[in-house]
């Protein structure tokens, strides 16, 4: 059979409340996994999202198409906005309410499904989020020698 129409997680959502789907990307790196773990997105709630609540939303570009992105609330702004920050990521964004698709319900890895309240899912959580000061700098120089070795490889004239 030969699919015409693809659609979009936005009409899935409207359709049957809630998106199953295979992960793509790093950003939320070691939660979810590219290409490995499939993500249970159940439709925005009514109420404002907390923190921690892992959006999807749409982030619009310059062509008027948008990406999806699904990144962790790290927090909720009084302007109806949120700032939120990939796992994976040392940068956020802020993000308006309007632009938000569904929340995070649950991640299966391996056959096994793990629901955002279970007790293994909110310490990770906790932990994670409470080292995020110091992810930043865990991130960025994390490859810091191997990028200083690069640069003088390179005006050595050894690498490329």
């Amino acid at each position: 059979m030969i699919i015409t129409e693809t659609k979009t997680f936005e009409e899935v959502l409207d359709e049957t409340g809630s998106l199953l789907y295979k992960n793509v990307g790093i950003s939320m790196l070691p939660l979810i996994r590219e290409g490995r773990d499939f993500i249970y997105i159940k439709n925005r709630p009514k109420e404002r999202l907390k923190k921690y609540d892992v959006a999807l939303f749409r982030r619009p570009n310059v062509k008027g198409r948008g990406e999806y992105v699904l990144h962790r609330v790290l927090k909720v702004n009084p302007n109806g906005t949120y700032w939120i920050v990939g796992d994976n990521c040392i940068g956020g964004e802020t993000v308006r309410e309007e632009n938000i698709l569904g929340v995070l319900s649950a991640v299966r890895r391996k056959g096994k499904t793990v629901s955002v309240t279970d007790f293994g899912y909110r310490l990770y959580v906790y932990l994670w989020c409470a080292t995020y000061p110091l992810r930043f700098f865990v991130l960025k120089y994390y490859r810091l020698p191997r990028r200083i070795a690069g640069k003088i490889l390179r005006k050595l004239h050894l690498r490329k």
